[in-house]
């Protein structure tokens, strides 16, 4: 599959339940599930203990993510793929600013943002384009810009969780994707493993851009 046939399928498949996807994960930061809300916590105190600056959400969907962030006082600002999540995410929180884009061709100048996150966006990008993203990704942080990534633990599959069989959902182990993470440049500072008991484990690696 080329890069246009998988990007296309998964902007399709999330414009066509943008308000659906929104209902789901509104209240996800709400408390239920404390460890994220840390998470999130602990890479907003380190960005604004670094001196602040711009934050990039790629793969932002409705945008919870980001107006959480926005509301620790970060500089937050969301991309993704799908026209109709920008839109919901642009009604449901006027504050941040919301983009439509790629994570494989991010229109973001170099160096230029000092944190990014990826929270469940990288388990549609197949194997063979993590390079791309990360590198995009190491392009867009400035050097020591931090970076936090979330994502499905669990091994490789080509399917999961989708009711489109167009669109795949991938489970990563985490020492996998910190391999593609040195590779890409970057340093990982810590790994969260969470709800290991549960069908849905996940992961959470902390890394931050090297070089200059």
């Amino acid at each position: 599959m080329s890069a246009d046939d998988w990007l296309a399928d998964t902007r399709h498949t999330y414009d066509a339940d943008a308000a659906g996807y929104a209902d789901v994960v509104r209240d996800i930061l709400g408390g239920r599930h404390p460890h994220l809300n840390a998470a999130l916590g602990l890479f907003a105190d380190q960005v604004l203990a670094e001196g602040g600056g711009a934050v990039a959400d790629i793969g932002c969907g409705p945008g919870h993510v980001t107006a959480h962030l926005h509301g620790l006082g970060v500089d937050a600002f969301g991309i993704d793929l799908s026209p109709e999540m920008i839109a919901v995410a642009r009604s449901d929180h006027p504050g941040p600013r919301f983009e439509v884009g790629s994570m494989t061709d991010l229109d973001v100048p170099a160096a230029s943002v000092a944190g990014l996150i990826a929270w469940w966006s990288l388990i549609h990008i197949p194997d063979g384009a993590m390079a791309t993203v990360l590198g995009q990704f190491h392009r867009v942080l400035r050097p020591g810009g931090l970076l936090q990534v979330g994502f499905h633990v669990g091994d490789p599959s080509p399917a999961m969780d989708s009711d489109d069989p167009t669109v795949h959902g991938h489970r990563r182990r985490p020492e996998r994707m910190a391999d593609w993470l040195r590779d890409a440049g970057f340093t990982v500072e810590s790994q969260w493993e969470f709800n290991m008991a549960t069908d849905r484990p996940g992961a959470i690696l902390f890394a931050r851009r090297t070089g200059t």
